[in-house]
């Protein structure tokens, strides 16, 4: 049976899947892992998680699927992300994962200026440095660990390092390069030789190939570890909402894509690369695709918080949430509970539950997360909307969209109507598209048909817009106390 894989290393798990060249998916598996949190603002993964359960899963689909002949392979991950390796190729210290970790922020004034101003950055980056800025992270270690600095060779992300191991090849995806401000020029689609010496000096920058073109192909000693064949192409990968937005055809301009998951994220596609404050310009899988992205630090984390909390069942609270109504009986919800990324770009963000009574139950609370994650998307799409970028339409991907009940919130409170694709598993499926590219013409309409279109209902659209001018207002009203509380944490 001819098949591709397909495997995404997300935050709290990695999936993969074998499909076939139409599109159908023949199996699929995943393993739980977690991240290290080693004090307030630090996000770290051990770098040894990504191919070990590389190998694990892709053997045990194998191993399920006996008679699956494996053409090509597709990786994706999160990021962006900083693993530095030695010339050995072995990891220098715990991979800096995305903008979660925000143990930059106190260097952006001074980096930004070191490089002539917001401006100059912008004009050759498309957006303003962040503590999601990959290049910023080298800058920190090279800064703070000048012994781990000394011995590094090379940085790769998830999706990279699996490349590498598979095929020997150290490369980079244009994506995630351009998410690596201020090293990538999103004009030019090339590294800023003078930056990249500057702030990570020394370190050979990967080859940079477009997501879905071949890195490279599987050697002997990869194909001993996977049991996958030996020479079979495999793609450079991405960053994992990427892929996703792959899945679903997510490309046109004017139609956003969503990333329901641990995290939310955004991906507005553009006719050309625009700069927007607060948000990040990005270049696509493929040449010619720019994009205007944004991310929130939390938003399936939430969720999943507040059921362990409460020791709950997920279809259960889901339903207790559905029941609760718009505006969750008078709760409100900051959802910063990481800080934030875009659009306020605050490192120092806390969550905040307002309007909290002896009577609120935890559908109230359950709700209350949903809507607080569907306002935070409407404020990136007025922020989107401000600097000339449309959007008139959502595409939504991952788990989240199981049950209906979320996305039919951040339709009725963005009043934009949502295509949800017939596949939602995310980023692997996107992963094993693009591999299935390098070895066959593919046609993403007719691998992941739209399934159903969400409309958003005028009256509840109506009924959130006090809520929704409470949660700007909220985070106005509250934020020097919360960056106090952040100072004492």
């Amino acid at each position: 049976m001819r098949a591709v894989l397909g495997l995404d290393i997300g935050t709290s798990s990695t999936k993969a899947l074998l499909t076939r060249f139409d599109g159908t998916v023949i199996a699929e598996v995943g393993r739980r892992h977690e991240v290290d949190r080693p004090e307030q603002g630090l996000v770290e993964m051990d770098a040894a998680v990504w191919w070990d359960e590389f190998t694990a899963l892709t053997r045990e689909l194998l191993e399920r699927v006996p008679d699956a002949e494996v053409e090509a392979v597709g990786v994706s991950g999160i990021g962006p992300c900083v693993l530095l390796t030695d010339d050995a190729g072995e990891p220098l210290r715990p991979a800096i994962l995305y903008g979660v970790d925000t143990r930059t922020a106190e260097m952006l004034p001074a980096v930004t200026a070191e490089l002539g101003g917001e401006d100059a950055v912008r004009s050759r980056c498309g957006s303003a440095l962040s503590t999601q800025a990959a290049g910023v992270k080298l800058a920190w270690v090279a800064r703070h660990e000048p012994d781990v600095w000394a011995r590094a060779a090379r940085f790769t992300m998830p999706s990279s390092r699996v490349v590498e191991l598979l095929t020997g090849e150290y490369v980079l995806d244009h994506h995630s390069a351009s998410q690596c401000t201020p090293l990538y020029d999103v004009h030019e689609d090339t590294w800023i030789d003078a930056w990249c010496e500057r702030l990570a000096p020394g370190l050979a920058m990967p080859r940079l190939v477009w997501s879905g073109d071949r890195a490279g192909t599987v050697t002997a000693a990869a194909a001993a570890a996977t049991g996958l064949p030996v020479g079979i192409p495999v793609t450079a990968g991405t960053i994992d909402a990427w892929a996703e937005g792959v899945s679903v055809g997510a490309a046109a301009p004017g139609r956003m894509f969503l990333q329901y998951g641990t995290t939310m994220f955004m991906i507005a596609p553009t006719d050309e690369p625009v700069s927007v404050p607060g948000m990040w310009t990005t270049v696509g899988t493929r040449p010619g695709q720019p994009s205007v992205a944004g991310g929130m630090a939390t938003s399936g984390a939430i969720t999943d918080w507040l059921r362990r909390l409460v020791d709950g069942e997920w279809s259960t609270m889901l339903e207790e949430a559905r029941c609760a109504g718009i505006g969750a009986n008078g709760l409100l919800m900051l959802p910063y509970f990481a800080g934030e990324r875009t659009p306020i770009a605050d490192p120092d963000a806390r969550g905040v539950i307002a309007g909290l009574t002896v009577r609120h139950t935890r559908g109230d609370l359950y709700r209350a997360t949903l809507e607080a994650t569907a306002y935070a998307v409407r404020h990136n799409v007025e922020v989107l909307r401000e600097a000339g970028v449309e959007v008139h339409e959502l595409v939504g991907a991952g788990g989240g969209l199981l049950g209906r009940l979320w996305p039919t919130i951040v339709s009725d409170v963005t009043g934009l109507p949502q295509t949800v694709p017939s596949v939602t598993i995310g980023a692997c499926y996107g992963s094993a598209l693009l591999a299935a590219g390098l070895v066959a013409d593919v046609d993403v309409s007719a691998w992941n048909p739209p399934a159903a279109r969400i409309e958003p209902d005028p009256a509840a659209t109506a009924a959130y817009e006090p809520g929704y001018r409470d949660y700007r207002e909220l985070y106005e009203a509250t934020k020097a106390v919360v960056h106090r509380l952040a100072a004492r944490g």
